[in-house]
């Protein structure tokens, strides 16, 4: 088990064992969970940003029946209630 020291300036050091396993490097954000038995540290992996291009294709739905246009959808017939 590896120890720490807080230094005056409340900073902490991760020996350089723990940082390559868990491959910390400069400027990685971690969190400071408060435990009724001390802290726990979990590192921060933000989710990259991406573009809604680079989503095209990921969910595809199974082709049912003849494909249709949007021209050919009546707007006016969503509206409608349905009849009981």
């Amino acid at each position: 088990m590896a120890t720490m020291t807080v230094s005056s300036k409340g900073q902490i050091v991760l020996p350089a064992d723990i940082r390559r396993r868990l491959g910390l490097m400069a400027g990685t954000q971690m969190e400071i969970i408060e435990e009724p038995d001390g802290v726990r540290l979990v590192v921060s992996r933000p989710v990259k940003a991406t573009s809604i291009a680079a989503c095209a294709g990921m969910v595809t739905a199974p082709a049912k029946g003849k494909p249709r246009k949007l021209s050919e959808f009546d707007a006016a017939s969503l509206l409608r209630k349905p009849a009981r």
